[in-house]
């Protein structure tokens, strides 16, 4: 299998501007004859790094980490082992039907939902074709703030506000993960869920690493009717987590294996990765620290579509986005012991 950039002929055409290109990158699969496969991976390209890139993700993007072959590998390893896992090879064994799932099918039910919404996050963060508000407050910080109107059944219809922020930390992203990852240190970030504390109604597997999992979890002090639906995963290039909040006669017919594929779902989540930094540069001094790349992303409903918002209220939206945005980023600093930054 092998692609090339599309840009490269696009640009000798419209003459448009274009700061990265594809050679021809791709890979080769060779039958292993006992029901596994070699996979070689070749990536060729280019980049133009002074133009258009955020000096946080510039070590990260001159290295090999963002681009490289490695990163292709490590996800296609990480996603056979999600299917795996999904096709019920592996998780009806370890399974013990005991909290929300009562059966295999409700929770194949589930993976599939959940694949949906992390797709459906990943799809956002280009914010490509919105109403663009970019908004930096801070110079080590990147905030932009969109919104967009949503016509389609899979989530909800109106004008959504998408929020989104990266910062460099000086704690490793395993540390970072590790933090977001525990229901008891999640009141201290997360205020969308009123930053109130959190219970684990059940669990599946996606992974043999038992970080990597999908979540039901019911916030305290909360409308009981409003669960959130949550996957986590992580290997060693990074890490995400990805949340929405979902009501409990949807949870409940997902469960019982009703049709999901229209279930509107709202995410939000963190993704963490490495800075990039090489370790001959990172360890030179008696001081240096490992150090990761946080980004957080909100979606937030502002309102339907029966009810559109005139340009005064977008902005006062924006306004009131980026507040929850930067007390979200102050609160995980103060977390981590990192407010000084």
């Amino acid at each position: 299998m092998v692609d090339v950039s599309y840009d490269i002929f696009n640009e000798i055409q419209s003459g448009a501007p274009c700061y990265s290109w594809k050679f021809p990158s791709g890979c080769v699969i060779q039958d292993m004859g006992n029901g596994q496969s070699k996979v070689t991976w070749v990536e060729h390209v280019q980049i133009f790094e002074k133009y258009q890139v955020n000096r946080i993700f510039r070590d990260l993007l001159c290295g090999r980490e963002a681009y490289g072959a490695k990163r292709w590998i490590v996800t296609l390893q990480r996603m056979s082992e999600r299917n795996s896992f999904s096709m019920g090879t592996t998780y009806p064994t370890t399974h013990d039907f005991k909290g929300v799932f009562h059966d295999p099918k409700g929770i194949k039910n589930t993976i599939k939902v959940s694949q949906r919404m992390v797709k459906s996050f990943f799809e956002i963060l280009s914010m490509a074709d919105k109403l663009d508000f970019p908004t930096s407050s801070q110079p080590n910080r990147g905030d932009r703030i969109s919104i967009r109107k949503n016509e389609e059944i899979t989530q909800p219809k109106g004008f959504i506000a998408i929020a989104t922020t990266s910062l460099w930390l000086p704690r490793s992203f395993q540390d970072v993960f590790n933090f977001f990852e525990d229901d008891k240190t999640r009141n201290q970030w997360d205020i969308l869920t009123g930053e109130n504390n959190v219970i684990e109604l059940d669990r599946v597997l996606t992974g043999t690493f038992p970080a990597n999992n999908i979540t039901i979890i019911q916030p305290y002090n909360m409308y009981k009717e409003m669960l959130v639906l949550e996957e986590k995963s992580i290997n060693e290039m990074g890490a995400f987590l990805v949340y929405a909040p979902i009501e409990l006669r949807v949870i409940t017919s997902i469960v019982n294996g009703c049709d999901a594929t229209k279930v509107p779902i709202l995410p939000s989540g963190i993704i963490i990765s490495p800075d990039g930094r090489l370790s001959s540069n990172r360890y030179n001094t008696a001081n240096a620290q490992n150090g990761s790349i946080l980004t957080v992303v909100f979606q937030i409903l502002i309102c339907d579509n029966n009810n559109p918002t005139s340009k005064q209220q977008q902005m006062e939206t924006v306004a009131s986005v980026h507040g929850v945005l930067s007390a979200t980023i102050l609160k995980i600093k103060e977390a981590l012991g990192c407010s000084d930054l």
